[in-house]
C-alpha cells in the first residue's frame, strides 16, 4: 500500500496523466471545483509520514510540462514559466525562484502595518484625532490580516494559488489608493481594513506553495526563506516610512505601497505558475463522482417538482379553456409553479453562498485539536509581544529622554529584523537537521529506506533557544528604555529578539503545514487568524498600559508570561505523538 508522499510508478504516473489530460473534470464550474482536501480526502491513506501530496522528486522522471492551452489559474497561458504537472519536479534553481517571488510578495503585508508606525504623530495631527484612534488604523489592519486568510487559504485549495496571489494583489493597490487620499480617520481606517485583508492573501497561501513545491526533508530551510519576505517587511517598513513622512508626510507611505505594488505584480503574472498539485485520477473521479451525483438528486427532484407543477397547470388550462372550472384559476397553478422554482433555485443559491462564506470558517474546528491549539496559542504570544514591541519603539524613542527624529525612529526598528534574517538564514536548516536527526535516532524507516519525518520532530533544542532569547530580550528592553539608557542597550535586545522569535515563528508555521497537509496553506492561515488577533488588541492596548504602568512593567509581565507558554515545548515532546495520531484518525 503506498504511504502518503512516497514515489509511484513512472508507468502509473504515465497513465495518470494521460488519462487526466482528457479528463474534463478539471473544468467544472459548479459551483467550485473539487477542494484540494476533499480530493485528499478520498485518496488517503496512514498517516504516520509527514505530508500528503504529490510523489517525490528523487528517482522521478523530468518535469512535464502542462501545454499551456490547459494551464490553470488566472491567465495562466501567459505564464514564461510554464506549469508542470508535478510542482515537485521542478529544478531546485526553478523552486527557489517561485519561493524567491513569493517571499517577497509576503513583505506586502506586514509592510503595510510597520510602515505607519514611524508617521502615526503625524496622522493624529493632520487628521485631528487622538494617538489611541490613530492607532486603530494599525490595528484593524491587523484584524483584517487574520480574518481574510481563512477564505483567501479555502479558495486558493480550490481555485488555486494564482489566481489568489492576482485578485488579492489587485484589490490591495485599490485599496491603498483610496486611503492615501482619505480625508479623515475613519475613511483611513475603513481603507486599512480593506487593504490589510487584501494583502494577507500571501501569509497564507504562500506557505501552501511552499508544501507544493517542497519535500518534507527540506521544508524547514524553504519556510525559513519565504519567511524572511514576511519579516523583512519589519525591517525595512519603518526605515522607509520614517524617510518619507520626514519628507513628504504620511500620504508618501502608502503611495509607496500602490507602487511596491505595482512593481511587484507583473512578476506575479508572467513569472508565478500555478503549483497547487495535480492528483492521481482515480481521486479526482471519486470527488467528480460525489459531486456529480449530489447535482443529480438535486436535477431529478426538481424535474419532478417542475413535471408534477406542469401536469396541474395543463389540466388547469384545458379547464379552463372548456369552461369547466372556475375553482383553480390558471394564474393560481401558474403561481405555484413559480413558487417552487424560485425554492429550488433559491436553496442553491444558498448551497452556493454556503460553501463561498461559511465553508472557510471551518478551519477554525482544528483548533479543538491540541496539537494545532498549542502549536498557534504559542506562535500568537510571540507575535503579539511582536506588535506591542513595535508600538513601544515608536512611543519611547520619539519622546524625552529620546526625543528622535520620525527617520532615526524608523532605524531603531533594524536590529529586530536583522535578527530575523540571521534566524531565517540559519534556523531553517538547523531544523531539518534536527528533524532527520530524530528520525534517524529512533530508527524510523519505510519499507524502500527513506526516513520517516514527524512533525513533533521539528520542536527541539532550536525551540529551547527560542523560547529562551525572546521572553529575556523583552524583560531586557522594557527596563532598559524604562531608565533611559544609551539606545544601543535596548537595541542589542531586540537583536536577540528577533532570533528567538524568528525561530519560534518558523517552527510553528513548519509543524501546522506538516500536521495539516491536506489543507497547508489553511493551517498557516489558521494560525494567522489567532496570532493577528493578538496582535491587533495589543496594538490598540499597548499605549494605555505604557502610560499606565511603563516599559519596564509592561513588558516583564509579557516576558514571564512568553517564558510560562514554552511549556507548550514539554507538552509537545510528551504527548505530540499521541495528540497527531489521534488528530489523524478523526480526520480520516
Amino acid at each position: 500500500m503506498d504511504q502518503p508522499g512516497q514515489n509511484h510508478h513512472p508507468e502509473d504516473c504515465k497513465k495518470t496523466r494521460a488519462a487526466a489530460a482528457d479528463d474534463p473534470f478539471k473544468e467544472e464550474k459548479w459551483p467550485f471545483p473539487p477542494s484540494r482536501a476533499a480530493i485528499e480526502d478520498k485518496s488517503s491513506d496512514d498517516t504516520d509520514i509527514e505530508p500528503i501530496g504529490p510523489p517525490s522528486s528523487i528517482d522521478l522522471e523530468p518535469p512535464v510540462p502542462v501545454p499551456r492551452s490547459k494551464r490553470r489559474g488566472l491567465c495562466g497561458r501567459f505564464t514564461v514559466l510554464a506549469e508542470v504537472e508535478n510542482p515537485r519536479s521542478y529544478p531546485r534553481r526553478v523552486k527557489w525562484f517561485i519561493t524567491f517571488v513569493v517571499a517577497v510578495a509576503g513583505m506586502m503585508a506586514p509592510m503595510g502595518s510597520s510602515i505607519f508606525f514611524p508617521s502615526l504623530s503625524q496622522v493624529a495631527q493632520d487628521l485631528r484625532t487622538t494617538p489611541t484612534v490613530t492607532n486603530l488604523s494599525v490595528a484593524v489592519y491587523m484584524l483584517s490580516m487574520s480574518i481574510f486568510p481563512l477564505w483567501w487559504s479555502s479558495f486558493s485549495e480550490t481555485l488555486g494559488r494564482r489566481t489568489i496571489y492576482l485578485i488579492s494583489f489587485g484589490l490591495m493597490m485599490v485599496f491603498n489608493v483610496f486611503a492615501a487620499i482619505s480625508p479623515s480617520i475613519g475613511m483611513l481606517v475603513t481603507m486599512r481594513l480593506l487593504s490589510g485583508g487584501a494583502s494577507a492573501s500571501v501569509q497564507a497561501v504562500g506557505a501552501g506553495t511552499m508544501a507544493d513545491l517542497w519535500e518534507p526533508r527540506e521544508r524547514g530551510r524553504a519556510i525559513g526563506i519565504f519567511y524572511l519576505g514576511p519579516l523583512c517587511g519589519p525591517l525595512l517598513a519603518p526605515i522607509v516610512g520614517g524617510a518619507l513622512a520626514n519628507r513628504w508626510g504620511w500620504r508618501s507611505t502608502l503611495w509607496f505601497i500602490v507602487l511596491f505594488g505595482g512593481v511587484l505584480l507583473p512578476f506575479i503574472f508572467f513569472a508565478l505558475p500555478e503549483t497547487l498539485p495535480r492528483y492521481p485520477l482515480d481521486a479526482v473521479l471519486n470527488a467528480r463522482a460525489d459531486v456529480e451525483a449530489q447535482a443529480e438528486t438535486e436535477a431529478q427532484v426538481e424535474a419532478e417538482t417542475g413535471a408534477k407543477v406542469e401536469a396541474e397547470a395543463d389540466q388547469t388550462i384545458s379547464a379552463t379553456r372548456t369552461g369547466t372550472t372556475s375553482d383553480f384559476p390558471l394564474d393560481r397553478a401558474l403561481s405555484r409553479r413559480s413558487s417552487r422554482q424560485v425554492v429550488v433555485r433559491g436553496a442553491r443559491a444558498l448551497r452556493v453562498l454556503k460553501v463561498a462564506l461559511f465553508d472557510p470558517l471551518k478551519i477554525t474546528l482544528y483548533l479543538r485539536f491540541p496539537a494545532v491549539l498549542l502549536t498557534v496559542y504559542y506562535a500568537s504570544i510571540t507575535f503579539g509581544c511582536l506588535y506591542i514591541l513595535n508600538v513601544s519603539i515608536q512611543e519611547t524613542f520619539g519622546k524625552p529622554p529620546y526625543s528622535y527624529s520620525t527617520l532615526i525612529v524608523g532605524l531603531l526598528y533594524l536590529p529586530s529584523s536583522l535578527g530575523y534574517i540571521f534566524a531565517s538564514l540559519l534556523g531553517g536548516r538547523w531544523m531539518d537537521n534536527i528533524m532527520q536527526r530524530e528520525a534517524k535516532k529512533a530508527n524510523r524507516y519505510d519499507e524502500q529506506g527513506q526516513l520517516i519525518y514527524r512533525p513533533e520532530d521539528r520542536m527541539r533544542e532550536n525551540a529551547w533557544l527560542g523560547a529562551f532569547l525572546y521572553p529575556a530580550a523583552l524583560i531586557w528592553y522594557g527596563w532598559t528604555t524604562q531608565r533611559g539608557v544609551y539606545w544601543l542597550v535596548p537595541m542589542v535586545a531586540n537583536f536577540f529578539f528577533g532570533i528567538g522569535s524568528m525561530l519560534i515563528f518558523s517552527i510553528a508555521t513548519t509543524m501546522l503545514t506538516e500536521f495539516m497537509p491536506n489543507r497547508s496553506s489553511s493551517g498557516v492561515a489558521l494560525n494567522n487568524f489567532v496570532r493577528n488577533i493578538f496582535s491587533s488588541i495589543g496594538c490598540v492596548v499597548a499605549s494605555p498600559i505604557m502610560e499606565a504602568i511603563g516599559n519596564g512593567w509592561l513588558f516583564t509581565i509579557m516576558g514571564s508570561v512568553a517564558a510560562l507558554s514554552s511549556l507548550v515545548i514539554f507538552a509537545m515532546k510528551i504527548y505530540g505523538p499521541r495528540w497527531r495520531k489521534s488528530m489523524d484518525a478523526h480526520l480520516r
